[in-house]
């Protein structure tokens, strides 16, 4: 599968004129992980968006000792990784493949530069990611607080 039939496919990219999906495409491979093994790790420098084409990825927030707390499993069609809308430096979470998977690895400075050069391109794209993170983020809140309301609970 090449990046490019890919992108295509992918509501994020879907809209992208053919110059622009050669120019993603540009910088972008598909990368094969084993199960257990590590995409990226909590504090590594955010170079890239990830988007899950077969397989599963645990996203993680890595705990003293080397346990860490699992906060959503990623499967098929999923973004992770660099938030390219925003200027973040590190990626927050840790990302493992929890079975053998294959990923699309987009340079999010690549991809940054495609949104940049045609903002009716850049505009949309960044919107469907920044929903993506929201709704994550939205998850996330939700699976807290209930986890604060179970420890409540017994603790009263």
């Amino acid at each position: 599968m090449t990046p490019i039939n890919v992108l295509s496919s992918h509501e994020v990219f879907s809209f992208l004129h053919p110059d622009q999906l050669d120019a993603v495409s540009d910088v972008a491979e598909v990368v094969s992980f084993t199960a257990g093994e590590t995409v990226f790790r909590s504090g590594e420098p955010a170079d890239h968006l990830f988007a899950v084409l077969d397989g599963r990825v645990s996203l993680r927030l890595p705990r003293e000792g080397g346990v860490s707390l699992n906060i959503e499993e990623l499967t098929k069609g999923a973004l992770f990784g660099s938030c390219v809308c925003f200027d973040l430096n590190q990626y927050s979470l840790s990302a493992v493949c929890t079975e053998k998977s294959e990923l699309l690895k987009i340079s999010a400075a690549g991809l940054k530069r495609v949104m940049d050069n045609d903002l009716a391109v850049g505009y949309p794209m960044q919107r469907m990611i920044s929903r993506t993170y929201f709704t994550r983020y939205l998850d996330t809140m939700k699976k807290l607080r209930s986890i604060a309301e179970s420890i409540a609970i017994t603790a009263g």
